[in-house]
């Protein structure tokens, strides 16, 4: 593979449809589009501070790189990336690109990232911003935090570990999503979601987990949560007490405590529905 350098490069498409490169402390200044249609490149500790870095590619390996602010919609139409130890300050990276790895990246303005997407794993991944990952499919992700709201929103196919998300309106839409050992704090979580289970997680949602198509919770715990499961079809283990329960359409509800039930026989057919708690407060 050819070698480049310690390079200052500007202008418009500046190794573009490079091939077969690898590239060392090399900044990629003003000028749009400098890898598009390239392949088969290895970035290791350079710099892009201009849009759209890397469209139409494939098969790139960035080391120690970042993506400044001025590097938005850098990354799309991509197939097969890696990114090991990487800041991403742009905006609206990852569309439609399948095959990406991401390893320690830092995503402090992630809003709109990720959308679209396949094939995606994310390890020691952290991220700010809102509506991260929409519209995805094929995701494993271990050891990330999110800071923003309306994440996850049509997500098909994602298992996640050990999160930490403070994130209103979290996996809406979404489909076969399951949750290990996380904390989600924020309203509305899950809403219209189709196979979402969360275990051993600890949920912070007013009005969370609602119109849910097959909700799972195994030994989770919910903290100000009210006005749970509304409309859900749920097979549900709280091991502390919940809040209060409103009118889930049917399934299974098992909880320490149920500070407030709350079934609407002109809305839900109650029978559906079993509850087991040691201690119920308040039936409606």
């Amino acid at each position: 593979m050819k070698q480049i350098n310690q390079k200052f490069l500007t202008g418009e498409r500046a190794l573009f449809q490079g091939k077969d490169l690898k590239i060392y402390d090399t900044t990629f200044a003003d000028g749009e589009s400098p890898l598009k249609e390239s392949r088969n490149i290895e970035l290791y500790r350079s710099m892009f501070k201009w849009k759209y870095p890397l469209w139409y590619s494939h098969n790139i390996k960035m080391e120690d790189c970042v993506l400044f602010e001025m590097g938005r919609a850098g990354i799309w139409y991509t197939e097969n990336i890696s990114m090991k130890n990487c800041i991403v300050e742009a905006p609206k990276n990852f569309r439609r690109t399948t095959g990406i790895e991401l390893e320690r990246v830092t995503m402090p303005n992630a809003g709109e990232t990720l959308w679209n997407c396949d094939q995606i794993r994310m390890d020691q991944v952290s991220a700010k911003g809102d509506y991260f990952a929409m519209n995805s499919s094929n995701l494993y992700i271990d050891g990330f935090e999110l800071v923003g709201n309306y994440s996850f929103d049509g997500v098909k196919n994602a298992e996640i570990h050990h999160a930490r998300l403070l994130s209103k309106d979290a996996f809406w839409n979404s489909e076969n999503v399951t949750v290990y050992d996380s904390f989600i704090s924020g309203e509305y979580l899950g809403w219209n979601a189709k196979n979402l289970t969360l275990i051993n997680c600890t949920i912070e949602s007013s009005q969370g987990m609602c119109y849910i198509d097959n909700l799972v919770m195994k030994n989770c715990r919910l903290l100000n949560t009210t006005l749970a499961f509304e409309y859900s079809t749920v097979d549900v283990e709280v091991n502390n007490t919940i809040d209060s329960v409103l009118n889930p359409n049917s399934g299974i509800i098992r909880a320490g405590k149920i500070e407030e039930l709350i079934m609407d026989a002109s809305k839900i057919d109650v029978t559906k529905t079993f509850i087991q708690t040691e201690e119920l407060k308040e039936a409606v």
